[in-house]
């Protein structure tokens, strides 16, 4: 099972049926990304050896941002890295099973944001994580600012949950998941959307039903959209936090059956998606949004809506998730890069 599994959909949805646009400066910006995170020390060894090293994140920023500034672009490939740098550091033990670790973790990362420097000794994740806070929050007000930080502490609270239930050996079941996989599936990076495009969302939109809906949304289809392609890779870990094999225990049906579920269900949310945006004329009339705020909401939901369609895009092109890279490093007898696995201990 595979990424490909998810191209049926661009016969089934209008909206993914475009492939999406490359930014015309998506090569030399990987080079860019690529020195920043190996200076970082978040990348470490041969590339082609950690999922990490393979993902090509660049890739995604370019085809999410085709047109913005590269500078701004970079910003946000520089995010990605570091949000899956993060992301493999807590699926790996001693993390992925910890709770307390998981928090611990979190405890440090958030601390540095809030004093605007790392610990001293502080390793990679925190180091960047400082950096990269310090030329991004500056730019933003303070509504904005808090946004961001309570989405980092709901993805602390869902990555929490997820080391409990390996812990337990826990399956959630499919509405448990829903919301779940939303908090653990890094939801700050949306928010990173206004920063790219110089722009700040109004803040009363952001709690109305139909922006919910849409934010909320196109978060479900990329997760479960990702879910499709990893699935192989976390399979064999025994990882139960993937769609398809929640709709696998709970349908009690094999894993391509569970998958076709998956493929049904993304379909379902992106109708609500497109009803949701359909509303929103209406839901800024009677918010009174100013001419200058409909064109910003405007800009943001035009990205929204092109991200299922450009992680698609991504995970056909991207090698994170190729298992067979894995199986190969392994039987060659390297080891994958420690990508920063370890930056949860105070030194």
């Amino acid at each position: 099972m595979d990424a490909s599994l998810l191209l049926s959909l661009t016969d089934r949805v209008a909206a993914l049926a475009t492939p999406s646009a490359m930014h015309p400066d998506a090569w030399p910006l990987g080079e860019r990304v690529d020195g920043w995170a190996r200076g970082r020390g978040l990348i470490l060894g041969d590339p082609d050896g950690s999922p990490l090293g393979r993902g090509r994140f660049e890739r995604l920023a370019a085809r999410v941002f085709p047109t913005a500034d590269l500078d701004r672009v970079d910003l946000f490939a520089r995010w990605l890295t570091w949000a899956f740098a993060l992301d493999d550091t807590l699926d790996q033990e001693p993390l992925a099973d910890s709770a307390t670790a998981v928090h611990e973790l979190y405890e440090d990362l958030l601390r540095a944001m809030r004093l605007g420097h790392a610990r001293p000794g502080a390793r990679p994740l925190e180091t960047t994580l400082v950096e990269l806070w310090d030329v991004t929050g500056t730019r933003m007000d303070r509504e904005w600012r808090r946004r961001f930080m309570l989405h980092m502490e709901a993805h602390r609270t869902g990555c929490a949950q997820e080391a409990v239930n390996r812990r337990t050996g826990r399956v959630p079941t499919p509405r448990e998941y829903a919301g779940l996989r939303r908090r653990a599936a890094a939801p700050f990076l949306y928010d990173l959307i206004e920063p790219v495009l110089g722009v700040v969302l109004a803040d009363r939109l952001t709690t109305s039903p139909q922006w919910v809906i849409l934010s909320e949304g196109i978060a479900d289809v990329v997760s479960w959209s990702n879910d499709v392609a990893s699935f192989t890779m976390e399979h064999a870990r025994d990882d139960a936090h993937n769609l398809v094999a929640v709709m696998c225990h709970a349908q009690e049906c094999d894993h391509r059956d569970a998958a076709d579920l998956v493929l049904d269900r993304i379909v379902e949310r992106l109708d609500e998606v497109q009803e949701a945006i359909r509303a929103l004329p209406a839901t800024m009339d009677r918010l009174e949004l100013s001419p200058d705020q409909r064109q910003t909401a405007s800009q943001i939901a035009q990205v929204l809506l092109s991200v299922p369609r450009a992680h698609m895009d991504w995970l056909t092109e991207s090698g994170r998730y190729n298992a067979s890279a894995d199986a190969a490093a392994t039987a060659s007898g390297r080891r994958p890069p420690r990508m920063d696995t370890l930056s949860h201990l105070r030194p």
